[in-house]
């Protein structure tokens, strides 16, 4: 080997020690952030819009949170070892809180995560592009939508729209309309009141309903699966019940 091959050799063996050092060195987690940034947005008006690209969301409506106000608290690791290094940035504008994390490399490792505390009375539409949302304390209309991640709504009386392209979708509410939909993942609700209308539907991963004891239009399916329907049957009932998986057991069944 030439002379100059044998210093380009050990320039690539210094850079690849370089770069598995950095994949050694991953694994950021928002969790270890013990100084988290908190900022208040003023809301003016009876909705807000979560606009997040990639974080892990808690979006909870807050019993004694100021009215008017939106109380966000963020956690955030990342480290770069080959490019810009990493930041985040939150706006408000109009009714839309806007999350964003910039993390661009040619080895990058970062993690957001947020808490979001919203006034009591306000409809809340959440869009995450890449992260789970968890939601609880809504009396208000609440629709999420992830790209990827799980969902995951409690003690919440509003109607709910909740959706997942890649993930499970979970919820123990007292709404009166539910529409749950996944494209990858199970699909689990449980009612703790009577709802004038369930809607759900898997393309792939089992369906499971528990709903209080009483008379239900039920129209359940599964295309690969089976389908198991346990509770009081009422064609003529005012509550109707529509339960599908294309790849996954459909349960309906009266709560425990």
């Amino acid at each position: 080997m030439s002379r100059s091959n044998a210093a380009r050799a050990a320039a690539m063996a210094v850079v690849t020690g370089v770069l598995v050092a950095g994949v050694s060195a991953c694994g950021s987690s928002a969790s270890d952030d013990q100084h988290p940034d908190h900022k208040s947005f003023a809301l003016h008006g009876r909705t807000l819009t979560v606009d997040s690209d990639d974080a892990a969301l808690e979006i909870v409506a807050a019993q004694g949170n100021k009215a008017g106000t939106v109380q966000v608290t963020r956690w955030f690791e990342g480290k770069v070892v080959i490019g810009s290094g990493p930041r985040v940035s939150w706006s408000f504008q109009g009714d839309r809180l806007k999350l964003r994390m910039h993390c661009d490399g040619f080895i990058a490792d970062c993690s957001a995560k947020y808490r979001i505390e919203v006034p009591r009375g306000i409809q809340v539409s959440v869009d995450d592009g890449n992260g789970g949302v968890q939601a609880r304390g809504f009396a208000e209309t609440l629709g999420i939508h992830t790209s990827n991640g799980s969902v995951h709504v409690t003690d919440s009386t509003g109607p709910l729209d909740l959706r997942s392209d890649n993930g499970s979708v979970h919820a123990e509410v007292s709404a009166p309309r539910v529409h749950a939909e996944t494209s990858n993942g199970s699909v689990d609700l449980t009612l703790r009141r009577v709802p004038d209308r369930v809607d759900v539907t898997s393309d792939n991963g089992p369906v499971s309903i528990a709903l209080p004891r009483a008379s239900y239009h039920v129209k359940a399916s599964s295309d690969n699966g089976g389908v198991a329907v346990s509770v009081p049957r009422d064609d003529n009932s005012p509550h109707t019940v529509t339960a599908d998986s294309a790849n996954g057991k459909v349960t309906v069944r009266t709560a425990n």
